[in-house]
């Protein structure tokens, strides 16, 4: 034994021998040494055993179908060998180096303390794994040796001298290749395949050997993105030191496999090693990062790579060295409120009130309403004359998204969280976008982003890598999206959709007159506020009839409010009437975006509707006016069997000088009309006024 053994070099030749790790065994007879890291991957060297021999394992061509088989025992031998010297320091001396090739040939020793203590050829000939060559070597002591231990272990039927063995029994039947990559992930999704890493192209991706069919197939780990090497012979800053990081942990290792996706034909997975993660240990030393893609995938959870990920951002190792944390744009006391939902918008946006009364417009972050592809044309028959594209009804899905937000939160109380705050930007067609405030909405258990993109009612919106204003529960939401997915659920499905047709009836006199007719039979029916134009008009769905009417509430006269004047939308703005913004908020507050039940009793000559409206079995007209946000109008409402309540909840009003009613009185007393006096002492109203 040498005492003091050269390290690890490239140079040949020499009277000590070398000392470094196992990397690789290439073959029952041929390994890859490499020394000590030292500002950067190591040096190797190739060594092959002397004298000795070992059957040649399969060689895979560059053609398809091109491939030879393995020799009887080669993968035996191989996998003796890998078992007893991967990873573990070992000595080497070389014999003899080839001159044209450079191929060094010598012997291996197992080393302990760094003291050689196991010659691992006469190991392996003793077992009966090596054939000691007979030709073409020099006869010396140690060639003797070889020659006794491999005639004792013949003797004995040891290792590939085993009597009445088959040769075709130790042979592996590999494949290949599978003809149906996506059968072959959905077979064995999740499940635990037991594997050797026989190659890493970089810290993020292997070539692995699954047993027991010895297929060898490329994995990506899932979940994160490395430094590369690029085709044009470049590579990103810690590839190599990446690389290595990898392959000094999981190189001929046994490994289980878990194939969690499939990307183009790649298999995506986790390699679970009895020493930990690869994955998580590649984040925590800033060899990698989280990609959003695959990270809902990872079996492990997708908060241990986030968690991992920042320690590294925390300490800037490595590709994190030049890391700083996202500017928070906001004010701490804005990051969590609840609020009242008093308007849906769209599918990823709605109006809340807060506790000051104040409305806000709120985006839910992480989601991407329904919108027509590029080229895509609106769901329904083509568009003409007067007909107008309607987002809500014409996009697939647009619909069923503002439903189901609609059902489940309007006028609900819910719990916002503020992510962050986007900032203005300029758009296109000289169009600007505003300041928007994207939060994380929860009602009661429920996050409403997860619930839309689970049930394909959304798309998740894709966050540059490096973007940290996001929701903090993104990893969550994508794996909604995925299962939505999955399951061919709403957007995700195979069928075409199309919209939810209805007929535009508002402001359509020929349309109204022929709708009315089977209105007034009908009764009451279901209905939808879509908008509220003021305390009195409406326009509503009407689901069983499949359209959309402008209905002016009977009974009751309301002031207007502000409104688009005669020049239409590039013109000026009408001012509100007294009390007519007042009359309006009530409106919203009472009946926007609720179901409701109608009574359409008539129409005017221009097109609207005329009837009844309940609110939770509350008329609307009586409500206007028992608030004093409305007068009676008794053409609409003599007729009617509401009449005597209307009077009645106009003369409380008034008792209580509310809204309407007083701004009647004051008028009364500016005529100096003799049906009204005051009590100065108590300053009530001592008379009622049936006909006011």
């Amino acid at each position: 034994m040498v005492s003091n053994p050269e390290p690890l070099t490239q140079t040949t030749g020499g009277s000590g021998r070398r000392h470094g790790v196992v990397k690789q065994v290439l073959s029952g007879d041929a390994v890859v040494i490499r020394g000590p890291p030292r500002n950067g991957p190591p040096l190797e060297m190739q060594l092959f055993f002397s004298s000795v021999t070992a059957p040649r394992l399969a060689r895979r061509g560059n053609a398809p179908g091109d491939f030879t088989d393995d020799e009887p025992f080669a993968w035996e031998v191989r996998e003796y060998l890998r078992k007893k010297v991967i990873g573990k320091e070992v000595q080497a001396s070389v014999d003899h180096t080839v001159p044209n090739s450079g191929r060094e040939y010598g012997s291996l020793w197992l080393t302990e303390d760094g003291q050689a203590t196991e010659n691992v050829i006469e190991t392996m000939v003793s077992e009966g794994w090596l054939e000691v060559k007979k030709t073409g070597i020099r006869p010396d002591e140690q060639y003797g040796r070889l020659i006794e231990l491999e005639e004792k272990a013949r003797a004995a039927g040891l290792g590939r001298w085993q009597p009445n063995a088959d040769p075709k029994e130790h042979i592996r039947d590999i494949t290949w290749s599978v003809e149906n990559v996506q059968r072959f992930f959905d077979s064995n999704k999740k499940k635990p395949i037991k594997a050797v890493v026989e190659f890493v192209r970089d810290c993020c991706t292997v070539r692995a050997t699954l047993l027991p069919d010895f297929y060898p197939a490329m994995i990506a780990l899932t979940g994160i993105r490395g430094p590369s090497f690029k085709q044009d012979g470049s590579k990103d800053e810690y590839a190599d030191e990446a690389k290595f990081f990898t392959e000094s942990r999981l190189l001929q290792r046994d490994v289980e496999i878990i194939l969690e996706g499939l990307n183009n034909n790649l298999l995506i997975g986790t390699i679970v090693h009895p020493a930990g993660s690869i994955t998580e240990a590649l984040l925590k030393q800033g060899f990698a990062r989280c990609v959003d893609w695959s990270i809902g995938m990872y079996s492990g959870g997708a908060d241990k790579l986030r968690a991992a990920e920042r320690e590294a951002k925390e300490k800037k190792i490595r590709i994190w060295k030049n890391y700083e944390p996202a500017q928070i744009n906001f004010r701490e006391g804005e990051k969590h409120y609840t609020a009242k939902v008093v308007e849906i918008n769209n599918a990823d946006s709605i109006t809340v009130k807060l506790a000051s009364g104040q409305l806000k417009k709120i985006f839910i972050s992480g989601v991407r309403p329904p919108k027509l592809a590029p080229g895509e044309e609106a769901a329904g028959p083509p568009k003409t004359g007067k007909e107008k594209f309607r987002p809500i009804y014409d996009i697939p899905f647009m619909f069923e998204a503002r439903e189901f937000l609609r059902k489940k939160l309007i006028g609900q109380k819910v719990d916002v969280t503020l992510d962050y705050v986007q900032q203005p930007r300029a758009g296109e067609a000289e169009r600007d976008f505003p300041e928007r405030h994207c939060c994380s909405v929860v009602i009661g258990d429920t996050n409403v982003a997860e619930a839309l993109l689970s049930r394909g009612l959304a798309s998740i919106v894709f966050y540059r890598q490096d973007d940290e204003q996001r929701p903090s529960n993104y990893d969550v939401l994508l794996a909604a999206e995925q299962k939505a997915q999955a399951g061919k659920k709403g957007l995700h499905g195979k069928k075409t959709a199309t919209g939810f047709r209805v007929a535009d009836v508002s402001g359509d006199t020929a349309k109204a007159k022929a709708f009315l007719p089977g209105f007034q039979r009908a009764g009451k029916q279901e209905a939808i506020v879509e908008y509220v134009g003021s305390g009195s008009r409406f326009r509503i769905l009407i689901p069983k009839s499949s359209c959309v009417v402008s209905l002016i509430l009977a009974g009751v006269r309301c002031p207007k409010g502000s409104r688009m004047g005669p020049a239409g939308p590039n013109g000026p703005i009408l001012p509100a009437e007294e009390g007519g913004e007042a009359a309006l908020n009530f409106s919203k507050e009472l009946a926007a975006q609720r179901d409701v039940t109608v009574e359409i009793s008539d129409m005017d000559k221009v097109g609207n509707f005329i009837g009844w409206m309940f609110v939770e079995g509350k008329n609307v007209s009586l409500e206007l006016v028992e608030a004093g946000h409305g007068s009676v109008n008794h053409y609409s409402a003599e007729r009617s069997p509401y009449l005597s309540a209307l009077e009645k909840a106009e003369a409380n009003a008034k008792a209580r000088k509310l809204g309407v009613s007083l701004r009647k009185l004051k008028n009364l007393l500016k005529t100096g009309s003799n049906d009204v006096f005051f009590s100065v002492e108590q300053g009530l109203l001592q008379k009622k006024y049936p006909n006011l």
